[in-house]
């Protein structure tokens, strides 16, 4: 078993940690953010994500798992996995000073031929200034692997432990060799090459399923005008296997930590480089548009919403994690709020000190139930399975207009109108109701409260 540190760790460096650690290697953790680190050493990571605390608590308990706030003078490892973030800046340019802090930081505290393995993502060429960085800051015998993550924010653990590819790119083959060796066992077709290909994999794999989706926003929209129902659609395109069924589903768009920084940083790349990314910027407007499609749908259904009471159901970009970073959840939330609505969020698992951080005049509630009560609509932004299941009729009920706008498809439209709600979906128009109707208001001055499947858990 292998000596590994893991330097970062949010999302990605986590997860390394605790499936490392599960496979019965020695991980030394490292972040400059302590109270991630005093988390860790708890076995309590600083992120939702399912059946990563067991993992981070096993290894904790069973000593596998070392976690340290600062660098030693010494680290003892024969891999160093770079998990530090690249956060956007202007343009769309990726920043790297983390990596470069990072490596300056850590090179002279390198053990002799121990590989340095990149898993935050990079612009291509970033390998290259790695070494060169290791080199000048007193480390002469490094070697620099590239290794993208190919995780999925709610089966991230999933993802690591049975991963559909493994990308091991280096100009050094030893040292290549010995990264695909961590993964042998793991059953998949480990893919070896130069470094700077190895950096485009990761960009060119999440720019194109980025594509994929945006195409199909793009067909829903085409359909609500020409009544064709874009699942079907989806369906029918799926069932060819040169174009395959993943992420050909239509809703108000992408968000998250990677497809948005990661386009832009290969668009704002190419550009620099003389290239030409047309179809890469048009991916990023055409999300940026079915956001404002989603508003206007709901403008258009209510007669306008100044002065309207809307309850927006989810904050998270996707379900299974509590990521917020270019949610489209919250940035609809934000746009229905500057056109004059009072919106209200509701998610399970986002706190609401995380959504004010971002988006500080929304108003976030703990309880679905008590800001159901006199709403003119609810939208379906986060498809998390307590909201699949929501008890629609006593929710319609409570309304001034019962108004449902189905964000991401995935509802039953029946069993939404048969509730007693207007139904309003992305790309499937043949789903959809008549024209909105108010509801019978009631009064809930009955107990029910907090202590139900529909009051966040925070």
């Amino acid at each position: 078993m292998a000596e590994i540190a893991v330097i970062g760790c949010g999302h990605v460096g986590l997860v390394a940690v605790g499936c490392f650690a599960a496979l019965g290697h020695q991980v030394t953790a490292v972040d400059v953010d302590t109270r991630r680190i005093e988390l860790l050493r708890r076995g309590v990571p600083a992120i939702y994500e399912p059946g990563l605390e067991d993992l981070l608590r096993d290894g904790v308990e069973s000593g596998r798992i070392e976690a340290r706030d600062r660098y030693p003078a010494e680290l003892d490892a024969d891999f160093v996995f770079l998990a530090v973030g690249t956060p956007s800046s202007t343009g769309g340019a990726s920043d790297l000073r983390a990596v470069r802090d990072a490596i300056s930081a850590l090179a002279p505290t390198l053990r002799p031929n121990a590989v340095i393995v990149n898993k935050s993502t990079v612009p291509i060429g970033t390998g290259n200034m790695i070494a060169e960085t290791a080199l000048s800051a007193g480390d002469t015998s490094v070697s620099v692997v590239s290794n993208p993550e190919f995780l999925q924010e709610g089966t991230a653990v999933d993802n690591f432990m049975n991963p559909d590819r493994v990308i091991v790119g280096s100009d050094d083959p030893d040292a290549a060799e010995r990264v695909a060796q961590l993964y042998e066992d793991f059953g998949a077709p480990i893919l070896r090459t130069d470094i700077r290909t190895a950096e485009m994999i990761k960009y060119a794999s999440n720019a194109f399923l980025a594509t994929k989706v945006s195409f199909i926003n793009e067909m829903a929209s085409i359909c609500d005008v020409v009544n064709a129902d874009v699942t079907e659609v989806a369906r029918g395109m799926g069932l060819d296997d040169r174009i395959g069924s993943k992420f050909l589903r239509a809703g108000i768009g992408w968000g998250g930590s990677c497809f948005p920084k990661d386009v832009a940083s290969l668009e704002h790349t190419a550009s620099m480089s003389g290239a030409h990314p047309q179809l890469l910027r048009d991916v990023v407007e055409i999300n940026k548009e079915q956001r404002r499609r989603i508003v206007h749908k709901i403008q258009t259904a209510l007669g306008g919403v100044e002065g309207r009471r809307i309850v927006v159901l989810g904050a998270a970009f996707k379900p299974n994690t509590d990521d917020i970073r270019e949610s489209p959840a919250l940035e609809v939330s934000d746009l229905l709020r500057l056109a004059g609505a009072e919106v209200l969020v509701f998610d399970p698992h986002v706190s609401a000190e995380k959504i004010r951080v971002e988006f500080p005049r929304l108003t976030v509630t703990p309880d679905l139930i008590d800001a159901i009560e006199g709403t003119d609509a609810l939208v379906l932004a986060t498809e998390w399975p307590a909201f699949i299941d929501l008890p629609l009729a006593e929710l319609a009920l409570g309304m001034r207009t019962a108004l449902f706008i189905d964000g991401r498809n995935a509802m039953d439209a029946r069993a939404v109108r048969e509730a007693g709600f207007t139904y309003r979906c992305i790309g499937r128009p043949g789903l959809e109701g008549g024209p909105l109707e108010p509801v019978t208001h009631i009064d809930r001055s009955n107990g029910v409260g907090s202590d139900h499947a529909l009051a966040s858990n925070r």
